[in-house]
């Protein structure tokens, strides 16, 4: 199960097509729609969400509300998309008052992409460069998700800190517990009142500043069964996968499995999990590994900490160089949030999603769900004789 995205921050819409998908899989319009809305959700969103108000259109694939085995097709519409019709035209010739984005923004892509591609105008770069493609990501995970779902299996995030505001630490064996109504009813998508005020309060002073924060989040996935991925190549190990598909999310700098790199600190014995047998199931008597161990689930909660740099747009600029005069300038200023941790966990979810779908499609075959839930179910019945 895979997916591709088109479409630009402020051109007519985002495209998802989800290829690789089962044949008979529920398939929920609410449930997409519910994911968008939480991607837009969170304290210290900008002017942008206030326009958008992010539906998807399923065009392909889907019948009856169930999956018939052809690629999934979604369109999310860009609302701003009025505003810029002139500007970001497919065809014509451009408005004789265009002006063209030269001043590109440290920590951007900007200064990179006109570089590589031999453009004038950063504007080319940085449509695509945008978060706002995520939205089309959200969509397609949400394929992923209920697969995921039909299976058993929960995906979650919360936020654990912005800037310098953070939770009080917690065990792996904390980080399951949390109850998700208690996540999406915070502003900030954190479990801990205490925490989501002092965030918001870090957001406040960073907005009255010019400047922007970022932060990190968890994500939890529970009810994985042990074995999914492999132990054989590099590549194809789990920690591999999700920790490049976290990383393909824009402004993601940092991930870690479990305890991370406080692992580096401790003496083995306070690291690794001892093994127990528990009613016929080999299970750890503790997580610090976060679900994974030798690239593969070990079936206990997988947990990874992801950390998000603080977006590039500054409302008090950095300096930068202009492309056209080669002088000293501000960078340019695109209209932005100043916090968008909230969101990029809502992205992370389904970027997760899709590592898990896809190992779960590679262990138990990939055609249609009936075929699937049978070979799941004979695989958990063979485990449990292991154990005995």
């Amino acid at each position: 199960m895979e997916y591709i995205t088109a479409g630009e921050s402020h051109g007519p819409c985002l495209t998802a097509i989800v290829s690789g998908v089962p044949a008979g899989l529920s398939i929920s319009e609410e449930h997409i729609n519910a994911d968008l809305a939480r991607r837009q959700a969170g304290y210290g969103r900008g002017g942008r969400m206030a326009i958008e108000k992010d539906t998807a259109r399923v065009t392909s694939g889907v019948r009856f509300g169930r999956t018939i085995g052809s690629p999934i097709a979604l369109e999310v519409v860009n609302r701003d998309w009025e505003n810029w019709t002139d500007r970001m035209a497919a065809f014509g010739t451009a408005p004789a008052d265009l002006v063209r984005e030269v001043t590109p923004r440290p920590g951007h892509a900007d200064l990179v992409g006109v570089l590589k591609t031999n453009t004038d105008d950063c504007r080319n770069i940085l449509e695509r460069a945008s978060a706002r493609e995520t939205a089309a990501r959200v969509a397609a995970a949400s394929v992923a998700r209920e697969f995921l779902a039909s299976l058993g299996v929960e995906v979650m995030s919360y936020v654990v800190s912005v800037g310098d505001a953070a939770m009080a630490p917690e065990t792996m064996a904390d980080a399951a517990e949390h109850k998700p109504l208690d996540i999406e009813l915070s502003d900030m998508r954190c479990p801990d009142a205490k925490a989501t005020i002092a965030m918001k309060k870090a957001i406040d002073r960073a907005k009255a500043d010019g400047e922007s924060l970022g932060g990190t989040f968890r994500i939890v996935v529970t009810g994985l069964v042990p074995g999914l991925g492999t132990h054989a190549t590099g590549s194809a190990r789990l920690t591999s996968r999700i920790g490049g598909a976290l990383f393909s999310i824009p402004a993601i700098k940092g991930v870690e499995f479990g305890l991370g790199f406080e692992a580096a600190r401790r003496p083995g014995s306070q690291v690794h999990d001892p093994i127990v047998l528990a009613d016929g199931d080999f299970i750890r008597a503790s997580n610090n590994a976060g679900g994974l161990e030798g690239g593969m689930t070990s079936g206990m909660p997988l947990i990874a900490t992801v950390a998000m740099k603080p977006i590039p747009t500054l409302m008090t600029p950095l300096e930068t160089v202009n492309l056209d005069t080669l002088d000293v300038e501000e960078a340019s200023k695109e209209r932005s949030d100043v916090c968008a941790v909230p969101a990029a966990a809502v992205v992370a979810e389904g970027e997760v999603a899709f590592a898990l779908a896809n190992a779960y499609l590679e262990a138990f075959g990939d055609t249609c769900m009936a075929d699937i839930k049978a070979n799941i179910k004979a695989y958990k019945a063979r485990l449990r004789t292991m154990g005995r």
